[in-house]
């Protein structure tokens, strides 16, 4: 697959990352032509000005990693985050909530945080690890409900987690095809050919750690 690079959103979401390895994640954005970047939001401004002679994407997580803020919490940082140059958000749904089938209030959130985007793309992760497949299929039926863009796996931050599976992603996909959504699978995706069989299952987006691995075979 020759255009892999653009499958890639190189991710840094490490609490302890300093400056230089972010340097770092930009350049190798930059060099092997990533289609973004996946960083905190205390350093999208930084990322804005790094990157800002390229097509790198920003890509930044809301209410990361647990999504057990309150709305109005995810509501303020998305709005900060796309005041500082972010160009997509990656927002973790409130899991406790989709278990309980609250769904007037997971639905409601993933509007208002897609509202306040102000046309920024909004996805959505459903944290697969931690649900089962119906509920799966029901927190990407909220995601459409919400008007979200995409659907993502996992934030990769589950102890003991596996992150994006084959068969989630799959699952995902005819979940949400239909409404016109689009699948990002995230965590564990260390090497090409776990990269290709997420992108065989449906995925469009790979948000990877590995991403210089991945694209150098």
């Amino acid at each position: 697959m020759d255009n892999l690079n653009k499958y890639i959103e190189h991710t840094l979401l490490k609490q302890d990352a300093v400056k230089a390895d972010f340097i770092k994640l930009f350049d190798e954005a930059k060099e092997h032509g990533f289609l973004g970047v996946c960083i905190n939001p205390c350093y999208v401004k930084f990322a804005k000005e790094y990157l800002k002679d390229s097509d790198v994407k920003i890509v930044t997580v809301i209410g990361f990693p647990l999504g057990a803020n309150t709305t109005e919490t995810k509501i303020f940082e998305t709005i900060n985050a796309v005041r500082d140059g972010a160009d997509e958000i990656d927002m973790v749904i409130n899991v406790t909530k989709v278990k309980e089938r609250e769904t007037d209030f997971v639905v409601n959130e993933i509007r208002q945080i897609k509202a306040a985007c102000q046309g920024k793309n909004l996805k959505v992760i459903i944290e697969t690890d931690l649900l089962s497949k119906d509920e799966i299929k029901y927190a990407c039926e909220c995601a459409v409900k919400g008007g979200a863009d995409f659907v993502k796996t996992s934030t990769g931050f589950v102890k003991g987690g596996v992150g994006a599976k084959t068969e989630d992603v799959e699952l995902m996909f005819n979940t949400v095809k239909g409404a016109g959504l689009q699948v990002k699978a995230s965590g564990g995706i260390r090497d090409k050919e776990a990269a290709l069989a997420m992108i065989k299952s449906g995925a469009v987006r790979l948000g990877t750690s590995s991403g210089v691995k991945i694209v150098q075979g």
